[in-house]
């Protein structure tokens, strides 16, 4: 045995033993992306490069022998920088999404491509378990979200996005008229958290602290919780029947609710924190923006969230038959499609820019014209009329579009002179809403007149006490942001109670270059919507607009899903080594090979994209296999792993053993999902369990016309036999 020391820590090794050897005997994390033991030393990716006392050089672990006395640091400033120098040019080659681009751009990251992928083969129950990941209200965001989702999807760029919002509803409706799933707890921590609102920030971060095993009381105002999916969102959009299910089912995990108790009235953050180890404060934004328009404090003039609010309590405004909105968001929509259902005969939305830069959905806007509301694009109020305080008539501005503003959208600027005024009965402000300051006085408000709350933390100025939501920092936004805050939130809130730091650095992930992309060979399938009441019939009544998915159409939707991201995503090697240092692979982008071709047969598909030429399928192929049935074509940057004269895999010698799938680090060589629905059950295609050293059904082995063609092991006993690949084969064989 050989005695030296690694990182300080004395280890002994067999005599002729490398360092990287070494290290894993002692525990020790050498990363290497281009080593395994049963193929010989290749030392491509550099990596696994170490210091040792006495040597100027750097030296490669995976080579290089332990002598005597030797001290050896895997983790020196000069080791890391030349890692991260490695890393950044691996990566500079390497063109991939790790995640896709519509669950990055969903404000709760959930896993999109993941449960669209689920429904699409018909396993539902696994895709809600799937988004009860990230959203407990997956039936009522469903039905309400403004999907930034669709808006990154990749299928826009062969016709419209997947209609993923709607297939998440369809999901949970199924859950919802099941057993719903109800993830299992932890065990108690002995640790209270109150959450004051239970609005969907409110409820989503007492779901998963509960889920964690602390004990949360939600407090709200409102005689029911929900916040303002309940009272600012209509029945028609989302049914409320559908909302207290699932509230119901928050309640199940052993959430505690109170109602009718307001802050600063019936209790304080301070007293609320005396009895309790953390207070999250997610209040929500309940007052109404104000256009400062002369004429508002009118009879008639409605702000847009109290209106909708007012309807939803039973205690709807007499509107009259004359009725504008102002605003162009989906609080506009859903305030001039409730006038609509209210009796109203003439419906104006009054917005001060064109049809193109509403930010409302573009499904809210068509289908409150069908309805009849009259759209007045660019115009703007310049004044509300009246007559004996009682609202008369709108004077409106006429604009045109200029340059564009901060968010890119083109300022509208009046166009001088040009004026019309409109006969109204009443008229509702939907542009925005904002915090009841005086609810939390206790709090440091920012400037925006919002708690100010830390945005990776959630704390406040107050000790143990966080804040989430429309209440913080830049103020209201769509609920979905408010969830995801509430999710980030309750794991900030469970390491402060358990005395721990929370790790709040974004972790590298792979990006393709979008201008890259060839969406030629993808066939072109509409876009499908779930069916909707009539316009005649809907605008009379305030139930449900859409008819939700059938099961049918909800699989054929999903397999329109491109599957932009890995799904290696969860075992890449190159992605856990890239998330140890901060890197920065675009200081060394130049012009990217174009080589993202998919070359696959019936078991394995080939992405020469993600390669990072590691060479460890080439050489397991070689050494292992003794078929070569894949080698290194070309010299240099243009270098690629590739049959023999670029044959495709099905015209060579490869016997789908899947090897060269396990070894590699990158996801370049990938094996299909679910085989048996590709290849029938047959004399072709079979399946066995096979015991080895006496473990029952140990290894489950797949054959294709009698060739081996994937063998997995079974349970952690055979996967530790100590059994080499051949002699594995050969028992099997």
């Amino acid at each position: 045995m050989v005695n030296l020391t690694i990182n300080g820590k004395a280890v002994q090794a067999p005599e002729g033993s490398t360092i990287l050897d070494a290290a894993r005997l002692a525990d020790i994390y050498i990363p290497t992306l281009c080593y395994d033991k049963a193929v010989e030393v290749y030392g491509a990716c550099g990596l696994c490069v170490v210091e040792a006392q006495g040597i100027p050089k750097l030296l490669r672990s995976c080579s290089a022998k332990v002598s005597e006395g030797m001290v050896v640091n895997t983790e020196s400033e000069r080791v890391v920088q030349s890692r991260k120098i490695a890393m950044e040019l691996l990566m500079s080659a390497h063109d991939g999404d790790c995640v896709a681009p519509c669950q990055l751009n969903c404000p709760a990251k959930t896993d999109c491509q993941g449960y669209v992928g689920l429904i699409a083969n018909g396993e539902y129950d696994a895709a809600i378990k799937l988004i009860k990941n990230k959203i407990p209200l997956p039936a009522s965001i469903g039905r309400v979200c403004p999907h930034p989702c669709e808006k990154a999807c990749r299928r826009k760029n062969v016709e419209e996005p997947i209609n993923i919002a709607q297939l998440k509803a369809f999901a949970a409706d199924l859950d919802l008229k099941a057993d719903s799933y109800i993830p299992a707890c932890m065990p108690s921590t002995g640790k209270t958290v109150a959450v004051i609102g239970g609005g969907p920030a409110g409820l989503t971060a007492a779901y998963y602290l509960t889920i964690m095993g602390h004990s949360v009381t939600v407090y709200d105002m409102m005689d029911q919780m929900g916040g303002m999916l309940r009272y600012g969102i209509p029945q028609y959009r989302l049914p409320k029947e559908v909302l207290d299910k699932e509230i119901a089912i928050i309640e199940k995990t052993g959430v505690k609710f109170v109602n009718h108790v307001k802050l600063g009235k019936d209790f304080t953050v301070a007293s609320l924190k005396e009895k309790n180890d953390a207070v999250i404060v997610a209040v929500g934004a309940w007052k109404s923006s104000s256009m400062r328009t002369p004429g508002e404090d009118l009879e008639g003039v409605y702000g847009g969230i109290d209106f909708l609010r007012a309807v939803i309590q039973g205690n709807a405004p007499a509107i009259g038959e004359k009725v504008a909105i102002c605003g162009g968001g989906n609080t506009a929509m859903d305030a001039c499609r409730t006038a609509v259902r209210l009796g109203a005969k003439e419906v104006y939305v009054i917005y001060r820019r064109t049809r193109n830069e509403m930010p409302a959905d573009k499904l809210e806007i068509d289908e409150a014209e069908e309805e009849g509301v009259i759209y007045k694009f660019l115009t703007n109020p310049l004044s509300f009329n009246g007559e004996n305080g009682k609202l008369k008539s709108v004077t409106l501005q006429h604009m045109e579009l200029g340059e564009p503003d901060a968010s890119g959208r083109r300022s509208p600027v009046p166009i001088e002179g040009k004026t019309e005024e409109i006969p109204l009965d009443s008229v509702i402000l939907a542009i925005g809403q904002k915090l009841v300051a005086e609810d939390v006085s206790e709090l440091t408000l920012n400037n925006r007149g919002n708690i100010e709350s830390d945005p990776d933390f959630f704390t406040t100025d107050m000790e143990g006490v966080f804040a989430i939501g429309d209440a913080t920092n830049r103020g209201a936004s769509i609920a979905i942001e408010a969830i995801g805050e509430a999710d980030r939130c309750a794991k900030a809130v469970d390491a402060f109670l358990n005395g721990q730091e929370l790790d709040t650095r974004v972790p590298y992930i792979s990006k393709r270059d979008e201008n890259t992309i060839d969406y030629s060979d993808r066939q072109k399938h509409d876009r499908l919507t779930p069916n909707v009441l009539p316009p005649e019939v809907r605008k009379k009544n305030f139930d449900e607009v859409s008819l939700g998915f059938t099961e049918d159409k909800a699989r054929e939707e999903a397999k329109r899903c491109l599957e932009c991201g890995c799904r290696e995503y969860f075992k890449c090697k190159l992605l856990k080594v890239a998330q140890r240092y901060d890197i920065m692979p675009e200081r060394f982008q130049g012009v990217m090979p174009q080589k993202y071709t998919h070359d696959e047969n019936a078991f394995i598909e080939r992405n020469t994209a993600k390669c990072i030429l590691c060479g460890l399928c080439v050489r397991s192929c070689r050494e292992v296999m003794n078929l070569s049935s894949i080698g290194l074509l070309g010299r240099g940057f243009t270098t690629d792993v590739s049959p023999a004269f670029a044959l495709p895999l099905d015209q060579t010698n490869c016997n789908n053993c899947g090897l060269c799938v396990q070894l590699c680090p990158t996801g370049s060589l990938t094996e299909k999902f679910a085989l048996e629905k590709q290849v029938p059950l047959d004399e072709q295609y079979t399946e066995e369990f096979v015991d080895i050293n006496g473990n029952r059904s140990s290894v489950l082995v797949s054959r294709y016309n009698g060739k081996i063609l994937r063998v997995i092991p079974n349970d952690e006993i055979s996967r530790n036999s100590g059994l080499s690949r051949d002699e594995l084969m050969s028992k099997i064989k």
